[in-house]
């Protein structure tokens, strides 16, 4: 059977594969590892879309919207790590907004593991999230505490137990009545994802959840073919970054992964 990867926009979508030079304008500590970079040209973007973040002299990365005219990133390699040098003033170079987002849905629930709050975080604004589950190592890592706790039901689970529940944010499911929701919609490390697909396969939801894949990418168009899954060579750039759950359930999804040079890694 043919499923369909159309999604239902939220404005008009910019597919400009050409860099766009913008000047940050906001840098926020949001907590010790992760920061938001604001510039001064928002874009009309589907939650859960990418851009192309050129750090010059370092790299081009993808990197989620978690505004219209901001990222959040965490600082966990060379091009991220050359972004947290950069201060107010200084420009970058992106291209996007690119790939899928989030469809719609009225009762939604959401589970973030860490920087993986960021693309969530527009779907909570917007008043689409009834429950959020938001995880993270410890409290200081939390990310977007106050702001999800005011337009959502906010659950938190932290490693070391220091706020809310001790353990994986997954922990969190076990008191939740997963088919009370329409969608179920996450983003963070991918074998959280990968444990959240189980649990929505073993009562059937899996064509109702969405999970935002990050993986690594060259062009982020869909020519590359570095960001393809296995078995069905769906490419993560342009068919996703946001994939349904019955695509990925016989997929490679929360086994491995690949690196630069296309070997495969375990996750």
């Amino acid at each position: 059977m043919m499923v369909s990867l159309q999604r239902t926009l939220w404005g008009a979508l910019m597919s400009n594969q050409f860099p766009l030079t913008v000047t940050i304008t906001g840098i926020r500590e949001e907590t010790p590892t992760v920061r938001s970079f604001s510039f001064d040209s928002p874009f009309e973007f589907d939650p859960g879309q990418f851009l192309m973040v050129w750090v010059p002299g370092v790299d081009e990365i993808p990197m989620a919207l978690s505004s219209a005219d901001s990222i959040t990133v965490q600082k966990v390699g060379d091009a991220t790590a050359g972004l947290f040098n950069l201060k107010i003033g200084d420009k970058i170079a992106v291209r996007g907004p690119f790939g899928n987002g989030f469809f719609k849905g009225e009762r939604m629930l959401a589970i973030a593991g860490g920087v993986g709050a960021a693309p969530l975080l527009p779907l909570a604004l917007a008043d689409r999230v009834m429950t959020f589950l938001l995880g993270a190592r410890t409290e200081t890592e939390l990310l977007f505490v106050d702001q999800l706790d005011e337009c959502t039901d906010l659950q938190i689970a932290t490693d070391d137990g220091s706020l809310g529940v001790q353990g994986f944010v997954t922990v969190l499911l076990d008191d939740l009545n997963l088919g009370a929701y329409d969608k179920v919609v996450v983003c963070g490390p991918e074998l959280m994802m990968r444990t959240v697909l189980g649990k929505v396969a073993e009562i059937g939801i899996e064509h109702r959840s969405e999970f935002a894949l990050q993986r690594y990418m060259k062009c982020g168009i869909g020519l590359c073919g570095s960001c393809c899954i296995d078995p069905s060579g769906l490419r993560v750039c342009r068919d996703g970054p946001v994939l349904s759950g019955d695509l990925l359930i016989k997929s490679e999804f929360g086994q491995y992964m690949r690196d630069a040079s296309g070997r495969k890694k375990t996750i």
